[in-house]
């Protein structure tokens, strides 16, 4: 089916209106996650423009992670990856368009309802990773950064777990901001009893996911955000 660049919105200047045709040739074609694109050539004949903007229309597409180009072979459609939605919060921070405290108020409700979900699909594989990232947290309790690491593939595989995309997605979009604010948290807690205040939480979320106890699991990812935020105030994070 053609995607002609005449029928996509005015206003959009030519490059966006050949992203636009591209999408829309993927929507209307019913295209699917690995489905070859038309080529370059193919593509400038159906939009009737150069083979240099339909060019450059694949890489900022591929730039966004919709589709994935390689050399040698044809544009494909691909899966969004966390990784741009993670750019995009991180630069929201930086130029002070969104706040610490507004992310995580984002990621106390998204979160919430992922631990939730989590509980209730999750297979037996993935609650047993998921507490042995909670159980890993508390072997290297004396190593920050391993504990770091071990806390954010934590989240990351409740997201996984949840079976909802969307929620894997959002939650694999933080780790940038998390990997600025979590040594701040942690050294703003006064003390190792402190400390293990946020270990704890997360065995219990780990215990909960296991048990299939959704309201257990929120329980606790409440508590470990209320924590979280508390120990970013104490620091001056806002």
């Amino acid at each position: 089916m053609q995607a002609p660049a005449d029928q996509v919105p005015e206003g959009e200047g030519l490059l966006d209106r050949v992203m636009t045709a591209v999408q829309t040739h993927i929507r209307e074609n019913g295209l699917q996650v690995g489905d070859e694109l038309p080529s370059e050539g193919a593509f400038s004949e159906l939009t009737g423009t150069s083979r240099t903007i339909v060019r450059e229309a694949y890489r900022s597409l591929a730039a966004l992670t919709l589709i994935d180009i390689g050399n040698g072979r044809r544009a494909r459609v691909a899966a969004p990856r966390a990784d741009v939605l993670a750019i995009i919060t991180d630069h929201a921070v930086h130029t002070n368009q969104a706040t610490i405290q507004q992310i995580f108020d984002v990621r106390r409700t998204v979160e919430r309802r992922t631990v939730a979900l989590a509980a209730l699909r999750r297979t037996d594989r993935e609650a047993a990773e998921i507490l042995n990232l909670a159980e890993a947290m508390q072997r290297d309790f004396h190593e920050p950064v391993k504990v770091m690491e071990h806390d954010i593939a934590f989240h990351e595989a409740i997201g996984l777990a949840s079976k909802n995309p969307m929620f894997a997605m959002i939650v694999g979009s933080f780790h940038v901001v998390t990997r600025h604010t979590w040594p701040i948290g942690w050294a703003s807690r006064a003390s190792n009893e402190t400390r293990q205040e946020s270990v704890d939480t997360h065995l219990a979320i780990a215990q909960a996911i296991a048990n299939g106890d959704p309201a257990k699991g929120e329980a606790a990812m409440v508590e470990h955000f209320d924590l979280t935020v508390k120990a970013l105030l104490a620091a001056g994070v806002y």
